[in-house]
């Protein structure tokens, strides 16, 4: 039985996801508002949205060497203030845009976008761990439960949209919401005591975590570093070899203190694999909407769905601890991977809303469980690492999913409907073809399609803002706004486009509408070939424990009390642990099987 204040606590957890997936929808929604009332374009929307979004995974993993030493009581503090200071700075735009003008206003907005972002990291570094904290032997369940805060807030947060946009409601009014969560889990977590963790309690010191991790570990989280840090040093105009070189000092400080350990190499493949759960769940939200509301030729169809699939994710990670009672965690990851790479090959080649229903139905039930039950594993195979393997494991999919999977899906469509364009309408691709080359990875760079000049032509899809409209409308956002056209180089220059190529839009339209289509279809199909990867992996560890005996989980220092809960929760036998020192493997009868 766990007692009133171990559930409160965690209660609070699941509130911060609560807040954080409401606070995404409606910085989402309101971009629009923004647009209108400030004259921002729609690149310089994009840079506020991307506030923070790689600093999410890097503040994760920094703070996850801290928080168990600092203890969770003040990082959440942390969190609260960071969250309620972000709400603080983005309502002071409309102010500064009165008092400053258009530049302050985009700094406000960006700077508050990236404390949100700071505020959702610091959760994730202590909520993860407290969880495991509190429930350690039944972790893979309650992380999943855990978990079902985010899609909650997401479905909460794009229902209250759609309510919103309906009632015409002020921008400042939408965006405060998620500071009704925010405030319910602050006075949940006020003056409550706060458990120490499993490794905390156990004795061991930060070393000891950083060895259980080793360099192994530290290595996956340093390459997704080095790519975050070449990007940056890009920026600077800085050579990009800097950012390796720097990745590489961090590893071997890492490896200093860690007395240059490996670590175990199955906690690596972990990673590896996480960042593969980063690239196609996260990586893959960013873009469906957009993708289906072009193939169902409406953009809130496309939301519509987005809500379904979250709802499934809410719903069915309850439900997570039965199905791993019958299967274990590697089963259930296994099952969701297969069930994730059929849901994107159908996403990507059926036709008809119906069919579309169903594919999206079977995407949905398969990212359902990756993250929490890769957080759940690694915490049940790995308690000598505390917050900082829950913490890197989390950053790892972050990471990816920023550096990656965004970036890596949206270079698959460019490369798809740009192909499909130089084959069927060549003269159309010349016309719409972007000025900047579209560079991924180590993939040959290719020159996509202009998104401002598509979106000129063909607007959004069911919103009937085409033909220039949509242009027109950004325009006259920045004359209410007291601006000129010629104070926004690129507007500008896109208007002079469309005023010499608005002839040919006829001719162009229908080719575009199906190179746009052909792009979003094809990289769904191809990112199919990801969770397809992450199923061959989860059945290589599958394999593997069956030599040794079967999925188990790990205690520290267990005795006989806590190998009967481990046998009633996980009756699937067990191997022993790899290694780590004081870490003890609880065997359960019954081989792969529920013991009956």
């Amino acid at each position: 039985m766990h007692s009133t204040a171990d559930k409160r606590l965690f209660w609070a957890s699941f509130l911060t996801l609560i807040a954080a997936g409401i606070g995404f929808s409606i910085r989402g929604a309101i971009l629009g508002d923004w647009s209108k009332q400030f004259g921002f374009t729609q690149g310089e929307l994009g840079n506020i949205t991307g506030g923070g979004l790689v600093g999410f995974g890097i503040t994760i993993i920094a703070l996850s060497f801290f928080a168990d030493r600092v203890g969770y009581g003040p990082l959440m503090i942390l969190a609260f203030l960071l969250h309620t200071a972000s709400a603080v700075v983005t309502l002071a735009a409309t102010p500064i845009f009165d008092a400053y003008g258009k530049e302050a206003t985009f700094q406000c907005l960006y700077w508050g976008m990236f404390l949100f972002a700071l505020g959702n990291g610091t959760c994730e570094a202590v909520i993860n761990p407290l969880t495991a904290t509190l429930f350690p032997e039944n972790k893979t369940h309650w992380l999943n439960i855990l978990h079902a805060g985010w899609p909650g807030g997401l479905i909460l947060g794009a229902v209250m949209g759609l309510i919103f946009e309906a009632t015409k409601t002020r921008w400042e009014i939408q965006m405060g919401v998620f500071l009704v969560p925010t405030l319910m889990y602050g006075l949940l977590m006020l003056g409550q005591p706060f458990p120490r963790s499993e490794a905390k309690s156990a004795g061991i010191t930060l070393e000891g975590m950083m060895q259980e991790l080793g360099l192994l570990g530290a290595g996956v989280a340093s390459l997704l570093l080095g790519l975050w840090l070449t990007q940056s040093a890009a920026d600077l105009r800085l050579p990009s070899f800097l950012g390796w070189v720097v990745a590489a000092v961090l590893l071997l400080i890492f490896g200093y203190f860690s007395s240059f350990r490996l670590g175990h190499w199955m906690l690596a493949f972990l990673l590896v694999l996480h960042a593969m759960v980063g690239y196609v769940e996260l990586g893959t939200d960013s873009w469906i909407t957009n993708i289906t509301g072009t193939i169902l030729e409406n953009k809130t169809y496309g939301l519509l769905l987005f809500i379904w699939t979250s709802g499934l994710m809410f719903a069915l990670r309850f439900f997570a601890g039965p199905i791993v009672h019958q299967i274990s965690p590697l089963g259930l990851l296994f099952g969701s991977a297969v069930l994730g790479a059929i849901g994107l090959a159908l996403l990507g080649s059926v036709s008809g809303a119906l069919l579309l229903i169903v594919a999206a139905t079977i995407y949905g039930l398969g990212k359902t469980f990756y993250w929490p039950t890769m957080l759940g594993v690694v915490s049940e195979r790995y308690p000598r690492g505390g917050a900082l393997t829950l913490g890197t494991i989390g950053g790892v999919g972050m990471l990816s999913a920023g550096l990656l999977g965004s970036p890596g899906i949206g270079y698959k469509q460019d490369y798809a409907a740009s192909h499909y364009l130089q084959d069927n309408a060549p003269a159309t691709y010349q016309r719409y073809k972007s000025d900047d080359e579209n560079r991924f990875l180590f993939f040959a760079p290719i020159s996509g399609l202009d998104g401002a000049k598509v979106g000129t032509l063909l607007g959004d899809p069911g919103e009937n803002n085409g033909d220039g409209k949509k242009l027109a409308q950004d325009i006259a956002n920045l004359q209410q706004a007291g601006r000129q056209l010629s104070e926004v180089k690129s507007l500008e220059k896109l208007n002079s486009w469309w005023q010499a190529n608005k002839v040919y839009a006829d001719q162009d339209k229908g080719p575009l509408e199906q190179a746009r289509l052909h792009g979003g279809r094809q990289a769904l199909i191809w990112t199919a070939g990801v969770p397809a990867a992450m199923a061959v992996g989860f059945l290589l560890l599958i394999l593997y424990f069956r030599t040794q005996g079967g999925y188990q989980q790990v205690h520290i220092g267990g005795d006989v009390h806590e190998k009967k809960t481990l046998a009633s929760e996980y009756p699937a036998g067990g191997d022993k642990h790899p290694g780590g020192l004081g870490s003890e493997a609880i065997q359960a009868p019954g081989g792969i099987k529920p013991a009956t």
